[in-house]
């Protein structure tokens, strides 16, 4: 089975690219990650997926389009549903992906994060092959986030502090600022 790996960072692909090896014949990375603010953020992530694929010997097919106008226009609306349309958008762009260049199958990095809406994933995921012919693997790997971390810090890859898109960083900060009173 050839699987297209959507990767959305160094170290997420770090904890899940020996699991998908196991059950696949080939696996292809995509890095698509147009949510990812600023543009230097995207870099830095996109270096640390680079160096990821080179240490591990991972072919990485890149779409570079980076357009947060068209971005923020497909997430905007309800807060409760910005994360479920961002992870649409993504899976169904590595779908079309794997689809255009003969995978069998196409699952996410995502995966892997405990911080992740795995319900969307798993949905959104299934909505995507549907619309593309492509089967979509879903696994829970939560429990590999650990080996991630680890990993990435024996590659000495770059390891991000939120999630990537402009709300996620904001809201990082959010709580502190709020009860810091000066």
């Amino acid at each position: 089975m050839r699987l297209m790996l959507h990767v959305c960072c160094g170290p997420c692909a770090a904890g899940t690219l020996d699991h998908h090896r196991a059950g696949a014949s080939d696996v292809v990375g995509f890095f698509y990650n147009p949510n990812i603010h600023p543009f230097m953020e995207h870099q830095r992530r996109l270096t640390g997926v680079r160096e990821f694929a080179t240490a591990r010997h991972l072919l990485v097919r890149e779409d570079l389009g980076y357009d947060p106008e068209h971005w923020f226009e497909t997430v905007r609306g309800d807060a409760d549903e910005r994360c479920r349309r961002c992870i649409a958008f993504r899976l169904r762009r590595t779908a079309e992906e794997a689809s255009v260049t003969g995978s069998d199958a196409f699952a996410t990095t995502l995966a892997v994060s405990p911080w992740q809406d795995h319900e969307a994933i798993e949905e959104e995921g299934a909505l995507a092959a549907h619309a593309t012919g492509v089967e979509f693997v879903y696994e829970d790997l939560r429990h590999l986030y650990a080996d991630s971390r680890r990993v990435a810090r024996e590659l000495a890859l770059y390891r991000q502090k939120y999630c990537g898109c402009l709300v996620s960083e904001w809201e990082r900060y959010r709580e502190r600022s709020e009860t810091d009173t000066g």
